[in-house]
């Protein structure tokens, strides 16, 4: 048996003492700091850990507005429709009434249609026949039903900017039929998947330690083995990656330096998404989005020009979801700077509630709630300029290449790997010679996570981000 030789406080002190009292030679105590056992008197020990962030994972958004569906190739295909009516823009030559249009060559207008023309700078508006199409279909011949000239008053102003959309046709008697059709258009977008990884590592002797700490965490672990909250906290951590790369991914650009690295490429998130195909909006003073209804009116005008759903969700951080609560109580108020008791379902009597989940303007519908991953101060909240995303409710159809047919959709979703051999929407397996593995000679336990995925963002036309 080992002897221990007492050297300063360190260790057991066997000093008789000629009293029944508590000295610095006659109690054992544990060095190592200030905030350590060195103490004659035992402290009062709080065992279980207190949640001083409660719920500190950030991760919900998606499994709130989207699916997750498998996949079984490297990409992902989809088709969505173009628009029905025809629209352009040009320059208008007063003169002889000729309108070269932008992006020559691209147009479908044919010779015996009617149109709407607008000027941008005039803002001068008349109908006119199509007589006649340039061979290499660059310019239309526009003649006007109100005037025989276009710079006759209501002028239009000449070389201006003009719009112009196909309202019908007209045809003379005992006349052959429309020469040329319209083919429907549709844009085919893609987007690739990312594998993720992560590991935790403990060694076997730290596996088999009891702590004096009662641990809790966000997967349920609990006890007084500090691994399970390492690993569980690892975890959690892993599955926040999974939702903060779908959300804040980007696709490396020709020449960067990811692009030059072997096997990476990256993926498309939803706010990449947004302002490579969708809106962004920093509200009509050019600072803040969805200070007033002013601001919203404008959001409205932009979703008149694309796909009008009715149903919106608003996911925000504090500022905005406060600046809307502020904004709809001001609304209707009980006399001057007052609070109405019976619209907002108050009661004199009872503490007000100022927060509202929803409203309707117009023709549509928000709900708002709070986006986590913009208020959390470690994660979005401060490393983004973003203040909310606006996303539309319900499903949308697309061209699937891989059924070959057409199929509904939420607008949002997940594709992951997977397949009969191997699914990798979320993989995790242990090895080592720890914890029940037996993989390896490796007195440690090392749990791996993995995933391959991307996310789909179908109509981005009907997204919009507020900055």
């Amino acid at each position: 048996m080992a002897v221990i030789t007492p050297t300063g406080g360190t260790n057991l002190n066997a000093v008789p003492a000629p009293v029944k009292q508590t000295l610095a030679t006659n109690y054992l105590s544990f060095t190592g700091g200030a905030n350590d056992w060195s103490q004659q008197y035992l402290p009062d020990l709080y065992e279980a850990e207190v949640e001083r962030y409660g719920d500190r994972s950030i991760a919900s958004f998606l499994r709130m507005v989207g699916a997750e569906m498998p996949m079984t190739s490297d990409q992902i295909i989809w088709s969505e429709q173009g628009r029905l009516h025809l629209t352009y823009t040009g320059a208008l030559n007063t003169a002889n009434g000729l309108v070269t249009i932008a992006n020559s060559g691209t147009h479908a207008v044919r010779v015996g249609q009617t149109v709407k023309i607008k000027g941008g700078a005039s803002g001068k508006v008349a109908n006119a026949y199509v007589s006649a199409i340039a061979a290499d279909n660059t310019t239309l011949t526009l003649k006007r039903y109100d005037k025989a000239l276009f710079s006759t008053a209501p002028a239009f102003t000449n070389s201006e900017a003009v719009t112009i959309f196909v309202i019908g046709s007209e045809f003379a008697k005992a006349t052959n039929g429309m020469t040329g059709a319209v083919t429907p258009s549709f844009k085919s977008f893609t987007n690739k998947p990312i594998i993720l990884k992560d590991k935790y590592e403990i060694s076997g002797s730290d596996a088999s330690q009891v702590g004096w700490v009662e641990i809790t965490g966000e997967n349920g672990q609990s006890g007084y083995l500090w691994y399970l909250k390492a690993e569980g906290d690892t975890r959690t951590r892993f599955e926040d990656y999974l939702e903060m790369s779908m959300v804040e991914g980007e696709l490396a650009a020709a020449g960067s330096g990811a692009a030059g690295v072997t096997g990476i490429g990256g993926t498309e998130g939803l706010f990449a998404a947004i302002e490579d195909r969708g809106h962004v909006t920093a509200g009509v003073d050019g600072n803040t989005a969805t200070e007033d209804l002013a601001d919203f009116d404008e959001i409205l005008k932009k979703l008149d020009t694309q796909g009008a759903i009715e149903e919106n969700m608003l996911f925000v951080n504090r500022d905005v979801a406060l600046n809307i609560d502020d904004m709809l109580a001001a609304q209707n108020s009980y006399g001057s700077g007052g609070t109405s008791y019976g619209v907002f379902s108050n009661s004199e009597d009872m503490a007000l509630n100022l927060g509202f989940s929803g409203f309707r303007r117009g023709s549509y519908d928000f709900y708002k709630t709070d986006w986590k991953y913009l208020n959390d101060i470690t994660t979005g909240g401060s490393f983004t300029n973003i203040r909310g995303v606006v996303v539309p409710a319900g499903t949308s159809t697309v061209y699937d290449q891989t059924l070959g047919k057409n199929i509904k959709r939420p607008f949002l979703h997940v594709r992951y790997r997977a397949s009969e051999a191997d699914d990798r929407k979320m993989k995790s397996w242990t090895t080592g010679s720890v914890g029940g593995a037996t993989t390896s000679d490796l007195d440690a336990m090392e749990v791996h996570y993995l995933s391959e995925r991307c996310l789909v963002v179908q109509g981005a036309n009907n997204f919009m981000l507020l900055n």
